[in-house]
């Protein structure tokens, strides 16, 4: 009997050394995110795109795929909306995937948009990326708010 707790405290070591380096790696990934997002839209820095990028596959079919597409992207908001502001509302992590939920907003005063943007890192680069974008109306059939 006295092997066999051994045995379970040891499996349980294991597993909650295991936990504490996937937070360890969620967390790693989620600052990673964060600093590119920063950088990338909010100060429309086309480098970050280099820094933080790997090959890098684009899911919204609205953008152009790999880093020059985004490249294209942040130029596009430097010239078009150079007032436009990502606020981060929420930052998530599961294992590999960082979730944002973010208030974007073209001007100040605008009522903007409510994005969900993931993105999968691999390694020390982020390699992919999926949003899910929808305004915020004007008038709301519930006043529980967008975020």
């Amino acid at each position: 009997m006295k092997k066999f707790a051994a045995v379970i405290m040891c499996a349980l070591a294991l597993v909650a050394s295991s936990a504490q380096a996937g937070n360890a790696k969620e967390e790693a990934n989620k600052k990673k995110v964060v600093e590119f997002y920063e950088k990338a839209l909010n100060q429309k820095d086309v480098a970050a795109v280099d820094k933080y990028l790997g090959p890098y596959r684009q899911h919204n079919p609205q953008a152009a795929d790999g880093p020059d597409g985004l490249k294209g992207y942040i130029g596009y908001l430097k010239s078009t909306a150079p007032n436009f502001k990502f606020e981060l509302k929420r930052v998530l992590a599961d294992g590999d995937f960082v979730i944002l939920h973010v208030h974007g907003i073209p001007e100040p005063g605008a009522r903007g948009l409510a994005i969900v943007d993931i993105f999968r890192v691999d390694g020390e680069r982020i390699v992919e990326h999926w949003d899910v974008i929808q305004e915020i109306p004007e008038k709301a059939a519930n006043s529980n708010g967008m975020f």
